[in-house]
């Protein structure tokens, strides 16, 4: 189904061309903008579920694709050149003068946490935050989500490989866990919730979280 609210933007960084698919709700509180991961794009189940259902409860969703995916790339490059994307975007997702929460989802939720401080982000939400690579838990990213230094959502699988809910420590964000989901949100045929809950849940999140922020 087209969004009629639907608008295209290419902004210039100095990592390249990035691309914003801006969801615009009708009275706009929030600006809610999430990237992809290091294996795909927007079209991830998650974030195209929060840009349909977000802007009906004020939330503005700008959907982020760095520049190596609008470049055609399959590769992601380093962090810290996803970070210095992530940097030249951020005035075009301010520009509606509204706060912006920082998000995305695997390396992208990464990027989110790292920078949202220096940006000025009102909160972080990190879906499917790779806590660690498969099977290696001692190569632990939990410093880069506890040092996000603004209220934090992490929405994360029961069964994700780079980190169970039960595998995060403690820390100040909130946490909320999809049973049975793998790192992309995906439930399999024997859990007891379907994919549709499955999004549902992470939707119906995000809405409480965010009302709960202002």
């Amino acid at each position: 189904m087209t969004d009629l609210t639907e608008v295209t933007q290419d902004v210039e960084t100095g990592a390249g061309t990035a691309r914003i698919t801006w969801r615009h709700a009708a009275q706009p509180r929030l600006v809610l903008a999430v990237s992809h991961g290091a294996g795909g794009g927007i079209e991830a189940r998650d974030l195209q579920a929060l840009a349909e259902v977000l802007p009906g409860h004020g939330v503005t969703v700008a959907l982020v694709e760095q520049p190596w995916r609008v470049a055609g790339k399959k590769l992601a490059p380093a962090p810290k050149t996803l970070d210095l994307g992530w940097r030249g975007i951020w005035p075009a997702l301010a520009g509606p003068g509204l706060p912006v929460i920082s998000g995305g989802r695997s390396a992208g939720a990464r990027v989110a946490c790292r920078t949202a401080v220096e940006l000025g982000a009102h909160a972080v939400l990190a879906l499917s935050f790779p806590l660690h690579p498969p099977g290696r838990p001692e190569k632990s990213r939990a410093e880069e989500l506890l040092g996000s230094g603004v209220p934090t959502l992490v929405v994360q699988g029961g069964n994700d490989p780079f980190g169970k809910p039960e595998e995060f420590p403690e820390g100040t964000y909130e946490l909320v866990e999809v049973d049975h989901g793998d790192h992309g949100f995906a439930v399999p045929k024997r859990a007891g919730t379907t994919q549709e809950q499955a999004l549902e849940i992470i939707t119906d999140a995000v809405t409480q979280w965010t009302a709960s922020l202002g």
